[in-house]
């Protein structure tokens, strides 16, 4: 009996498998999180990290900004060496500013320099929101302000990429006099015809947007930026009423004339290259090489 039953009971031996296991690291995905859209991170990154799928406009570097507004190679950064001090003994405002350098980088919350773009020379700022929130201290008005006289000195165009909490308040009203230094320069680029064109990011708020960064030729910004001075919730308490859907963001301000127009990212070089060119007098680059 026991031999009859062996053949209905094989030995199954354990067989090894020759496909080696994918490991895919978890920093690999993105997630949208607005509509929860997942991709390689590569993708994202492809796409200027806007997504696919609904169109959502994540923060990005001020690195970032700078490689996409200039040619390859053309950047050259001014005033890197001022630093910031503590003017008022601001509890604990020296420890913060040397982990924001970590955090940030050594330029302060604004990177200033030339370079050019589509061949053309021009004057660029773009703020840097991983050192405090971009907040506006003396460098960042200082920075700005040098660069504006530099273009009115050369006369060549300005452009300043915006994003910012406001005024930095551990340099208290020292902060605040940057809104009229920034704004002085700007007003002598206007009374020379210098051009200068204000891009806006999210969020770009307080101090720099009651000052340079509405004060442009031009005035661009970035889908669903959050621009506006004082936030959301002090402004309700204030005048004691319901806010309109949508409020302080670039669309909403778009459709009631304070900005010029609301921009993709993707587009974002070749409208200020298009821009630069027609405010000066130049005409399209189409043209340009049709007829060299």
């Amino acid at each position: 009996m026991a031999a009859v039953m062996a053949w209905f009971k094989k030995e199954r031996k354990p067989r090894t498998s020759h496909r080696e296991r994918l490991e895919i690291p978890p920093d690999a995905w993105e997630k949208c999180d607005r509509c929860g859209h997942v991709d390689i991170r590569e993708k994202f990154e492809k796409a200027l990290s806007v997504c696919p799928e609904c169109g959502k406009h994540r923060r990005i570097g001020a690195e970032e900004y700078i490689e996409i507004l200039t040619d390859a190679g053309s950047w050259r950064e001014l005033y890197g060496n001022l630093r910031s001090t503590d003017p008022l003994a601001f509890e604990h405002y020296a420890d913060r500013l040397v982990a924001a350098g970590k955090k940030g980088g050594d330029a302060d919350a604004v990177y200033t320099g030339s370079a050019r773009l589509d061949g053309q020379q021009f004057n660029l700022a773009v703020m840097n929101f991983a050192f405090m929130g971009g907040s506006m201290g003396s460098v960042v008005g200082e920075k700005i302000a040098r660069l504006a006289r530099r273009s009115l000195e050369r006369k060549i165009p300005l452009v300043i990429v915006s994003t910012s909490g406001g005024a930095r308040m551990q340099e208290g009203v020292l902060s605040l006099m940057q809104m009229a230094k920034t704004s002085a320069a700007i007003a002598q680029l206007h009374l020379q015809c210098i051009p200068y064109i204000s891009i806006l990011t999210d969020p770009t708020t307080g101090g720099v947007s009651a000052s340079f960064a509405m004060q442009g030729d031009v005035i661009l910004a970035e889908p669903g930026a959050v621009i506006g001075f004082a936030g959301q919730r002090v402004i309700k308490q204030t005048i004691g009423q319901d806010l309109p859907d949508g409020f302080q963001t670039a669309e909403f301000l778009l459709e009631h004339g304070q900005i010029d127009d609301v921009v993709p990212r993707a587009s974002l070089r070749d409208t200020t290259a298009r821009l630069l060119r027609h405010m000066q007098g130049q005409r399209p680059l189409v043209e340009q090489v049709e007829s060299s």
